[in-house]
């Protein structure tokens, strides 16, 4: 026969359902906020840390890539500082050979031999 067991299992759960009280809503989201809020808020000041902590790293980071550009230039002036010495050693020289070069030529002129 036909009885209550042969109903689908849908049928009549729409009338079932209860009005929906907004009281009760309201204090299912309050307590869900304040289970979650905590972690919430630890996370915020996770990240606010961590993003301090960034910045410091990077200013930091700054100030050690200057120094490297720093130690860059003061490569640059030894090499210039090298570069000069080089050159008054060949300037010294030259002058050596000039007064070598004078001293001949005025004995050569003592010698009396027109140059």
């Amino acid at each position: 026969g036909v009885g209550p067991s042969d109903a689908s299992p849908d049928e009549g759960v729409v009338e079932d359902l209860p009005l929906i009280d907004e009281k009760a809503v309201e204090q299912l989201a309050e307590g869900l906020i304040s289970h979650y809020l905590p972690d919430l808020q630890r996370s915020k000041s996770a990240l606010q840390e961590l993003t301090q902590n960034q910045v410091v790293l990077l200013e930091t980071l700054e100030q050690e890539i200057s120094k490297f550009k720093e130690c860059n230039s003061i490569v640059d002036i030894n090499a210039l500082f090298s570069e000069a010495k080089h050159y008054h050693s060949k300037l010294v020289n030259i002058r050596n050979e000039m007064m070598m070069l004078h001293e001949k030529t005025s004995k050569l002129k003592v010698s009396g031999i027109n140059i």
